[in-house]
């Protein structure tokens, strides 16, 4: 057996866990860069916005630029996520704090139901108390402003996000894609207002509202399936049939894959030859786990465990374990054959 193999079988992987750990930083770097991008170009957006509001009363543009204020914010919950994702792991919190991740994308939702709620009270309000909408070329500029601070965003934002597999981010792109859209119904607004409809700022208020409730329907969905651990089927499918095409395996006995932040974490059983050395398993079993990382996209750790092919899964485990429990316990409690004893001289044989 070769040095490689002496080494590999007393420190397992050791060069593949300083590349998973550089990806895995990587994929952090990246994601600041793209929150801190988007607060820039939003804060830049919504600056722009408001400094129109303030002299032209629309309330449609007003409600679309609380929304990009808000899109801009969330880059602060979700910058705290991304910095605490790389902290190291402890023995409190074994897997690491790539979660907090998840903690952010709820953040972010509630910031959404929040813009959603205070643009309908002022669109309500306005349609209430009617007030003449001025300085409409500067609004109709200011929709076509937003639209494309928040299409760049948005882009940007989804590109990343799905890159370094966080759903957090992702869901944030979704939020400042719509928010593009809302925007161009500001221009809808002042074209209204142009042709004299006094309703159509208000109504279009409304009608950003309610494109916020759909974007907040889409953010939430993502974000509870992160939080129940849901992965795409197509994902396990490629992890097994890529455990399958591991030499040595004979059957995929079990396998689990969970979201740690944007990172992928499989948990596997795998099923060899019962006549296999124990370091024949183990070489099985550290092939398995170098192709699922390579062969499986954002996964950086996995565990597999090796069973013997005369026990193929099922709760096998527990009859080993109290089989080998009653061996040791009738070991221990059997008392040695007593020494024979030389007849005394003399005596009857």
């Amino acid at each position: 057996m070769s040095k490689h193999h002496h080494r590999h079988f007393a420190v397992p992987h050791s060069h593949d866990s300083a590349d998973k750990v550089d990806a895995a930083l990587e994929a952090s770097r990246d994601g600041m860069r793209a929150l801190w991008i988007s607060l820039a170009v939003l804060g830049a957006t919504a600056a722009a916005q408001a400094s129109i509001v303030a002299f032209s009363g629309s309330v449609a543009l007003l409600g679309d630029t609380l929304h990009n204020v808000a899109d801009a914010l969330t880059a602060v919950p979700l910058g705290i996520a991304f910095w605490l994702g790389r902290r190291a792991a402890t023995r409190a919190y074994t897997y690491g704090f790539g979660r907090a991740e998840d903690l952010a994308g709820i953040v972010i939702v509630l910031v959404i139901a929040a813009s959603a709620v205070i643009a309908a009270w002022f669109a309500v309000d306005r349609l209430l108390h009617p007030r003449e909408m001025t300085h409409l070329p500067w609004v109709f500029a200011a929709g076509v402003v937003g639209f494309l601070g928040n299409e760049i965003v948005a882009r940007y934002r989804i590109t990343v996000g799905r890159r370094i597999g966080s759903a957090a981010l992702v869901a944030d792109g979704l939020h400042a894609r719509t928010d593009g859209f809302t925007s161009l119904a500001v221009v809808l607004a002042a074209a209204g207002a142009w042709l004299g409809w006094g309703w159509a700022d208000p109504v279009v208020g409304l009608a950003i509202t309610v494109a916020i409730a759909f974007v907040l329907k889409d953010a939430a969905r993502e974000v509870y399936r992160r939080l129940m651990d849901r992965v795409d089927p197509e994902l396990v499918d490629l992890a097994e049939q890529t455990l399958r095409d591991v030499p040595g395996v004979r059957d995929v006995g079990g396998l689990r894959l969970r979201w740690i932040g944007h990172r992928l974490h499989a948990e596997a059983a795998i099923v060899v030859d019962a006549d296999l050395t124990l370091l024949a398993a183990h070489e099985i079993a550290a092939d398995a786990e170098h192709q699922l990382t390579h062969g499986v996209p954002r996964l950086s750790t996995a565990t597999v465990h090796v069973d013997p092919s005369t026990h193929p899964g099922g709760d096998h485990h527990t009859h080993l374990s109290h089989e080998r429990r009653d061996r040791l316990a009738a070991t221990a409690v059997s008392p040695p054959p007593a020494p024979l004893q030389p007849h005394a001289a003399g005596a009857p044989g």
